[in-house]
């Protein structure tokens, strides 16, 4: 009913039909007028690539995209609409309605308001009055999230504790004398089960601010390479700067992970990140993190290091935001605390990913990225300066089977090649995740 009142007070008079050749507005016009929308879509859909730009097109296109439950297209056309002619109320009050379905309601509202500063009809300025409600009933009710989830994975580990497939190794240092390699390093495979589950609650305090928590935690058991067992406990709290296109992010945070069931090394480091959203389907992101590493297995103490890490990337999303892509770009370093035999890395990364929704139920992921990482110090038994190249893939499913339950077939790959070769290794993960959401 929205729509209809709008289009009727809204619709400019200068909507008329066109060249045989070009898509007849007024039908369009008419199948919106009749409650029609899907229809006047798919009629106009086939010209929108050829009409782009004219504004007569992509007004009653966009509002066919929105009434038709497209909201993220309604954008696109009615903001060639608004470059063209920024005064034209019916496109503004349209875009605040796409925003409004789309969920971006800070900016329903500021066009919502646009509209109101330019004394619309009385039907109109009711229909904005209800939509500006609803709005501040949504945003109440928003103010304090809690979202989590359980995921129980089944899955076939070539290489469960990352080492190479040599058995021996000859040290330089010592005339290349060769010596054989302790069998827990020594690639392994081996089937696995982990149970893994987090949670985080964010509370909005003003429009402009909130705070953050969350914590979670995983343990992996192998079927029988006991050993390599791992578990880990995290959290973080922080607090959130949302704006009009932006999101800020700063936060403590802290891990403790443990290596058959003894404490290995726990982190603790500060992290920030922000997002800038160019449209609502455009959107560049960062990231920055200081964290301390700390080895608490005994001896192991000398592999302590500082790590700072930052990062710049973007994100397209795709067909109403349910396929996307993204690209990061990343470097950092590692400070070496106690005399690691390695010393400090510099560390340089890429990684591409994204996935495609094939079906309402169904999306397809991929993933790719490379790092790099220099060490400072010549290794005094290798007698050369470590130099690793790390590459991985991973491409799966993912199958809603409902709201709140999924399953995720996948298959990871990881290589590592190192100049010293007790560090160069491949690993190939296969795996079945049954996941459960809750918010």
């Amino acid at each position: 009913m929205f729509a209809v009142l709008l289009f009727l007070f809204l619709l400019p008079a200068w909507v008329s039909s066109a060249r045989a050749a070009d898509p007849d507005l007024a039908t369009a016009a008419a199948l919106l007028k009749a409650g029609r929308a899907a229809e006047a879509f798919a009629y106009l859909e086939p010209f929108e690539d050829a009409q782009a730009g004219n504004p007569d097109f992509d007004y009653v296109f966009g509002l066919a995209a929105l009434d038709a439950g497209n909201p993220g297209r309604a954008t696109l056309a009615l903001e060639r609409v608004l470059a063209v002619n920024p005064n034209f109320a019916g496109a503004r009050i349209d875009m605040a309605r796409a925003y409004f379905a789309l969920g971006d309601f800070a900016r329903a509202k500021d066009e919502f308001r646009a509209v109101l500063g330019q004394n619309p009809p009385p039907a109109a300025r009711a229909v904005i009055e209800r939509y500006l409600a609803a709005i501040e009933e949504r945003e109440t009710a928003k103010r304090t999230v809690l979202t989590g989830f359980l995921e129980l994975t089944l899955g076939r580990d070539s290489n469960v504790n990352n080492s190479t497939s040599q058995t021996e190794v000859a040290v330089p240092a010592l005339g290349n004398l060769v010596f054989t390699l302790d069998p827990t390093n020594v690639k392994r495979s081996d089937g696995y089960s982990t149970l893994s589950g987090g949670a985080e609650i964010s509370h909005q305090v003003t429009p402009g601010f909130g705070l953050f928590a969350g914590a979670g935690g995983s343990y992996r058991a192998n079927s029988t390479e006991d050993r390599f067992d791992t578990k880990s406990i995290e959290g973080r709290v922080g607090v959130a700067f949302p704006g009009e296109r932006t999101l800020f992010r700063a936060m403590v945070q802290g891990e403790r992970f443990y290596l058959d069931h003894e404490a290995n090394r726990t982190t603790r480091g500060i992290a920030a990140d922000a997002r800038y959203s160019l449209n609502p389907a455009t959107f560049l992101t960062g990231f920055a993190a200081k964290t301390a590493y700390r080895f608490e297995a005994p001896g192991l103490d000398v592999n302590d290091f500082d790590q700072v890490l930052a990062g710049v990337g973007m994100i397209r999303l795709f067909h109403e935001g349910r396929s996307a892509l993204a690209g990061t770009l990343l470097g950092g370093k590692e400070n070496d605390i106690h005399g690691r035999a390695d010393g400090d890395k510099d560390i340089l990364g890429l990684r591409f990913g994204g996935n495609l929704n094939v079906l309402e139920s169904l999306d397809v992921f991929a993933s790719v990225g490379g790092q790099r990482g220099d060490y400072a110090r010549e290794n005094l038994a290798f007698q050369v300066t470590r130099e690793d190249e790390q590459i991985d893939a991973v491409v799966g499913l993912v199958w809603r089977l409902s709201r709140n339950w999924s399953l995720r077939p996948q298959v990871l790959y990881v290589r590592n090649d190192s100049n010293i070769q007790i560090y160069s290794y491949k690993r190939t993960d296969a795996s079945l995740t049954l996941r459960y959401d809750f918010k």
